[in-house]
């Protein structure tokens, strides 16, 4: 991919989230048991990275937990901090490009990336994953979540390489014009967390009120 679509695209989130096209503001159905699950680990610093508005960062910490919240778009890290400040409550926000996490090594317990690590290409994804791995602490958990074929995304717009499609044309996606998605097989999740140890592989699929079919895989793993 071209740097001016890479740039083109960064600059199409904040357009995104201006306009209202990520209209997702409830926190996702896992953060409760997730962090369920770091509290009966101890954990005390958590990442949220592609936070975007804030809506799963703010629960966090409104649970107790230190939470930093990464995101290139400007306009999502504002709205994380309106958002923060409206609630009381703390977080710490950084702008910075998923790829190259602006944190020192083993920074964190747990990192969750929900809904934002599929927006690149494999090369992306995997440089993102080897990031994640380098901010989490020896026994940290990482929360992924990864788009399948079976999303009705799948196979829409522009195809720049094998599974992965930049949103050109398509009118349901008329929001999500030059953003990129990648969609991957179960093997494939695997290959790309193969330097974790994966606790938990599940599907997680629904479908929107317009019918249209959601489908991702969740990702809970450690780093050993």
């Amino acid at each position: 991919m071209r740097k001016e679509e890479r740039h083109q695209t960064m600059i199409t989130w904040d357009e995104i989230f201006r306009s209202g096209g990520f209209p997702l503001e409830e926190s996702h159905q896992s953060l409760a048991w997730l962090c369920a699950l770091f509290k009966g680990r101890r954990f005390r610093r958590i990442c949220d990275l592609g936070c975007g508005t804030g809506r799963n960062l703010v629960p966090i910490a409104r649970d107790g937990f230190e939470a930093h919240g990464i995101d290139f778009s400007a306009e999502g890290l504002r709205r994380s901090y309106r958002r923060a400040k409206d609630a009381g409550i703390d977080i710490e926000l950084v702008r910075g490009d998923m790829k190259k996490i602006p944190y020192a090594s083993a920074s964190f317990d747990a990192l969750i990336c929900i809904y934002s690590i599929y927006h690149g290409m494999l090369s992306d994804i995997e440089e993102t994953v080897s990031e994640i791995y380098r901010v989490l602490r020896d026994g940290g958990l990482a929360y992924i979540t990864f788009q399948t074929i079976h999303s009705h995304k799948y196979g829409k717009g522009r195809e720049i390489e094998a599974h992965t499609f930049v949103q050109d044309r398509d009118i349901d996606c008329q929001h999500e014009l030059g953003i990129l998605h990648h969609f991957s097989s179960e093997d494939e999740v695997h290959r790309i967390m193969r330097a974790f140890q994966i606790i938990k592989l599940e599907l997680e699929e629904f479908r929107t009120d317009d019918g249209a079919k959601h489908s991702h895989w969740q990702v809970i793993a450690e780093k050993v």
